[in-house]
């Protein structure tokens, strides 16, 4: 073989090296963005696309973008619309030490229909929203550390729903454990990434992907946010159906 020809392989290898780098660079881009809502067939979900469950007028604020939560009755607000398959993202921070909240995924119609304040839906999938500090208010209180809940991402399902959990699971399996800690602390914003198709959700918190769970039932439903408790922010709240 020439010199020549050589060189013309090295070249048009050497091409198809850089060509192969920057597809894959563009798939990791495309991919981020997708994550963060920014991709084609997201929307924005707003305050008309919420309707009050059982909770009082002033306890979700709808201002600027953010959703302020008051906490106050225990509740949920829902979607007007029902979601079966879907990816969502919400970024979100609790504004006082050991809050909880959570949102909830294919909520029934039956599971909330009747809900008086201080009342939780009865069915559907809870992606939980919990501060550090209700651990470690568990722990003072018990003398132990909780072997039930963390505070890093729990799937699981409520009331009559079902869902096998991806492991980790808790000790008595009704919850999907996080297989990373990366959530922040009271007053700093933390991102979920939600992907929920054919009864099955992935979460991922901060870009980790760390919990979930299959066979779930219902797996269509309404979306909720929760009030329990304590106030806390949402903002960033969209979605984008899927097949």
């Amino acid at each position: 073989m020439s010199i020549s020809m050589k060189l013309i392989k090295n070249f048009m290898f050497l091409c198809l090296i850089a060509f192969i780098c920057v597809s894959n660079s563009t798939t990791a881009q495309e991919s981020a963005k997708l994550i963060t809502g920014d991709g084609e067939g997201w929307v924005a979900l707003t305050e008309t696309d919420f309707q009050n469950v059982n909770t009082d007028p002033d306890t979700w604020i709808w201002k600027d973008g953010t959703i302020f939560c008051k906490g106050t009755p225990v509740g949920v607000t829902r979607s007007k619309k029902k979601y079966t398959n879907f990816e969502m993202v919400a970024t979100w921070r609790h504004m006082k030490h050991a809050g909880n909240s959570g949102i909830f995924l294919w909520a029934s119609e039956d599971g909330l229909e009747g809900l008086k304040p201080n009342q939780l839906p009865k069915a559907g999938i809870e992606v939980q929203i919990l501060d550090h500090g209700y651990a470690e208010n568990y722990e003072k209180a018990n003398k132990k550390k909780s072997d039930w809940f963390t505070t890093h991402g729990d799937v699981f399902p409520v009331g009559k729903s079902k869902m096998t959990p991806f492991e980790p699971k808790s000790p008595k399996g009704s919850r999907s454990f996080p297989s990373k800690n990366v959530s922040k602390g009271v007053g700093e914003w933390n991102h979920y990434y939600i992907k929920a198709v054919n009864g099955e959700v992935r979460l991922w918190v901060n870009g980790e992907q760390v919990s979930g769970g299959k066979d779930c039932d219902p797996k269509t439903g309404y979306l909720c946010l929760e009030s329990e408790g304590s106030p806390i922010e949402f903002k960033g709240l969209k979605i984008k159906e899927l097949p």
